[in-house]
């Protein structure tokens, strides 16, 4: 039946229908937007000046309240003087799907207005780099880390109590102190992201690791492994594809580390750049830089996912 294909339960749906509903998935959001920022009649609180009229303090292009505009223009109207026109808009803040379009390119081929500024891809590179460099710290101390304590209850017992009780600090909390002691260069960045993934990636590991299938373990135990060899030929090698798909996720949380660190002392990146626009009220610029760190951040994991199938082609199967 086409009830029971659609909604059948924990049961994978056809290819095509798959595919469609991933296409609604952004369709469906993109479609909201282009009603609210296109149709007058759904949501434009807003009057843009197309004629000034009588009115000294109106300029061609302005944007006014429809309370203020139409009071106006009965005013001037009553005292039989030229009223001014205007057109439904949006506010400032809301720009079009297709302004936003076009801030992908200008965006980058727009100079700074200020000469002490960086260009948008500047402020990418400073970004992506403040992120492979604390993710890459975190995860050399984190997964060692993590798998020793998901395998040996002795490294559980004394790191996991601890790390239960940090991870609940909140990482911008040491913003501060990362400043007073790192500088306000990309340091202070980094160790913000190093705090904020370290330990989340301990217990995430950790998690995984002992979800080892306890009959392998046994299984090598009776063939004579050592604890080396049930550390480094078992629980290592079974753990890999899962510990894969933990570090996918994990690095979205370095994404969003990222924006809180560079609101902290900082003069570059991609959040100092969407700071910076809207400052100037440049939105479609800010929209534009938000969406880049969207795709940027589902580019890698896309990129991770195949190389996953790569490594791993006994998961295929799996649902990543």
């Amino acid at each position: 039946m086409a009830h029971s294909s659609w909604f059948s339960v924990r049961q994978p749906l056809a290819p095509r229908r798959r595919f469609v509903l991933s296409l609604m998935s952004f369709g469906i959001p993109l479609l909201i937007w282009c009603l609210v920022s296109y149709v007058p009649a759904v949501w434009h609180p807003m009057i843009k000046i197309t004629d000034p009229g009588s009115v000294s303090y109106f300029s061609d292009g302005m944007l006014l309240n429809k309370d203020l505009f139409y009071k106006e223009q009965d005013r001037l109207e009553k005292e039989g003087k030229a009223p001014p026109q205007g057109i439904p808009a949006n506010p400032v803040y809301l720009p079009t799907p297709g302004a936003v379009a076009t801030a992908f390119y200008t965006a980058f081929t727009t100079p700074p207005q200020r000469r002490d500024e960086k260009w948008l891809y500047q402020s990418l590179g400073d970004s992506i780099s403040v992120i492979f460099l604390g993710f890459l710290i975190s995860s050399l101390i984190a997964i060692p880390l993590g798998i020793l304590a998901g395998t040996f209850d002795l490294f559980s017992r004394l790191t996991e109590p601890f790390v239960e009780f940090f991870r609940y600090l909140p990482a911008p909390a040491f913003g501060a102190l990362a400043v007073a002691i790192l500088g306000i260069n990309e340091a202070p960045k980094i160790a913000i992201i190093v705090i904020g993934t370290f330990f989340q990636q301990v217990l995430v590991v950790a998690n995984t690791t002992r979800k080892i299938d306890t009959s392998l373990l046994e299984a090598a135990m009776t063939l004579g492994a050592n604890r080396l060899h049930l550390l480094f030929r078992v629980v290592i090698p079974g753990m890999l594809p899962d510990l894969f798909r933990d570090v996918r996720v994990l690095l979205g949380w370095a994404w969003t580390y990222l924006i809180v660190a560079e609101m902290i002392g900082a003069s570059s990146g991609i959040t100092w750049f969407i700071t910076q626009q809207a400052r100037y009220k440049n939105f479609e610029n800010v929209y534009a830089a938000i969406m880049m760190i969207g795709f940027i951040g589902i580019t890698t994991d896309l990129l991770l996912a195949w190389l996953s199938r790569r490594i791993f082609p006994w998961q295929r199967g799996s649902k990543a």
